[in-house]
């Protein structure tokens, strides 16, 4: 079964890192302790840190939202303002999936240059992408163009998505961790809303979607200058000190000034101390080797990926895409008026959707990650089921499809939705943290796509009752995974995950 971190094993390691010199020294002494003392942090100054990258996760929301009201306005004869408006549904297929395949690209492009750059310059270049993927495609005069400005911008989202998680989870005092990464689904949640509405307001006007492209412009403008202005990870720069590359000494009081910005006034008497205490810990668990790409199959790398690679692969096919697909025509068999109109019914889910991860951010460091996933899927399994008989058995009584319709979508936000990007953020150890996520990520994307994809031809083949019913099968094996292999990982810090969760 998972592991129990209540159930702490006593540890003692080689190696203190010298105070001065950065040098690690080889005196035993107790590490992982038994009883973790929280660490100081003022308020203001965690709210910066995580605030900046977040907004790769507004400005991916948002993409999302507002390309489903761009696909109503670029075809309109009297409203696209362009000639080339009569597009087949291949070529609206590539403006709404364009996206997906930049961000399938960036995370490959993430796997080799996340460790060598770090997390603050991976959000500045994915920053870059942004403003460039906005403009080409808010100014494009033709149809290549615009799938140029589409894939440049997923390029930017699966370098966002992969590094945001990261930079959080590194600079994030343990005990807000899980609140502050899981705010970042909630800002995912958030730029579909916002999307949705501007998209909205803008659907009616002249040459609307080109509105809705630049709005995400001074956005990305203000993320690049926010992560230009931010320190890089402390833990990033304290595993180049313990690999050997650049100057240990300048590295070390990199990280400690780095600490202090992040932390506050409350944390500058500490800084040190805490800069030695986690390069000996780092030293402790192996960190000092350089990494191979062999190794993130092997030990407990392996066992992260598996961890992490789970939970975003059940997070995709457990679906999601299919119950929102099915979402308008749900709730108009059951006479609700916003359906008639589904850009109404998007902002209807997505403010759902937005309560509910809500809810999760405020309770996930308090009851712990392993509980929200085994209640979220769990109501997961019932609404599928339900979703299921409604089609197969039940399609006189539509009142079965709305509570499954909400039931399903409330739990996905409280478990998969903020959880799958907070545990990937978690569980990788720090030499394989970059790859590892990126692999993830890629993990993410794809499923994503496969899901898109095969969804249409697997719903004329079987019918939604048993496509429902087969989602529900799924969630049912991702219970069992979660139940057995998932471990808790509330209040340790990255340290004590690697060191007891692998």
């Amino acid at each position: 079964m998972a592991f129990d971190p209540e159930q702490r094993p006593t540890s003692s390691v080689f190696g203190e890192v010298g105070k001065s010199s950065g040098e690690i020294r080889t005196e035993r002494e107790p590490l992982i302790k038994d009883n973790h003392i929280p660490e100081n942090y003022t308020v203001v100054s965690a709210i910066l840190p995580f605030l900046f990258p977040a907004l790769g996760g507004l400005l991916y929301g948002y993409e999302i939202g507002a390309t489903s009201c761009a696909t109503i306005s670029i075809q309109s004869p009297s409203l696209s303002g362009i000639s080339w408006y009569n597009l087949s549904s291949v070529d609206v297929g590539l403006v709404t999936s364009g996206s997906l395949y930049g961000a399938l690209f960036g995370s490959i492009v993430a796997f080799s240059i996340a460790d060598v750059i770090g997390r603050r310059k991976e959000l500045i270049l994915a920053a870059f992408l942004f403003l460039v993927g906005a403009l080409v495609t808010a100014l494009a005069p033709i149809y290549s163009v615009l799938i140029i400005g589409r894939v440049t911008y997923g390029v930017g989202v699966g370098l966002a998505m992969h590094a945001a998680p990261m930079y959080i989870a590194e600079t994030a005092p343990s005990q807000i961790r899980g609140q502050l990464v899981s705010l970042k689904e909630f800002f995912i949640v958030l730029g579909m809303v916002g999307g949705y509405g501007i998209g909205s307001l803008t659907v009616n006007i002249l040459s609307g979607w080109r509105y809705m492209y630049a709005t995400s412009v001074p956005l990305a403008v203000i993320m690049g200058i926010g992560m230009w202005w931010l320190p890089a990870s402390p833990r990033w720069l304290l595993l180049r000190v313990i690999q050997g590359k650049g100057n240990v000494e300048n590295q070390r009081e990199a990280a400690i000034k780095s600490l202090c910005r992040l932390r506050g006034p409350a944390f500058v008497d500490s800084a040190a101390e805490q800069v030695t205490d986690i390069l000996a810990e780092l030293s402790f668990v192996g960190e000092d080797k350089e990494a191979t790409f062999g190794e993130l199959f092997q030990g407990k790398c392996l066992k992260a990926l598996i961890i992490g690679g789970g939970l975003v692969l059940f997070q995709q096919i457990t679906g999601q895409p299919s119950v929102l697909y099915y979402a308008p025509s749900i709730l108009q068999t059951a006479g609700f008026s916003a359906a008639g109109d589904a850009t109404k019914v998007s902002i209807l889910l997505g403010l759902l959707k937005l309560i509910m991860t809500g809810v999760a951010v405020v309770v996930i460091d308090k009851l712990g990650r392993r509980p929200l996933l085994l209640g979220g899927v769990g109501g997961m399994v019932v609404s599928l089921f339900l979703l299921g008989s409604y089609y197969i058995f039940f399609s006189a009584a539509p009142v079965v499809a709305v509570v499954a319709l909400l039931l399903y979508v409330g739990c996905y936000q409280l478990s998969f939705g903020p959880i799958g990007w907070l545990m990937i953020s978690e569980i990788f150890p720090l030499k394989l943290r970059g790859r590892g996520l990126s692999i993830a990520v890629l993990v993410n994307f794809g499923a994503n796509a496969l899901v898109t994809f095969a969804f249409s031809p697997l719903e004329e083949l079987l019918g939604a009752g048993i496509l429902f019913f087969g989602f529900g099968v799924i969630c049912v094996l991702s219970l069992l995974f979660i139940f057995f292999i998932v471990p808790e990982t509330k209040g340790l810090t990255l340290e004590e995950i690697e060191a007891k969760c692998l």
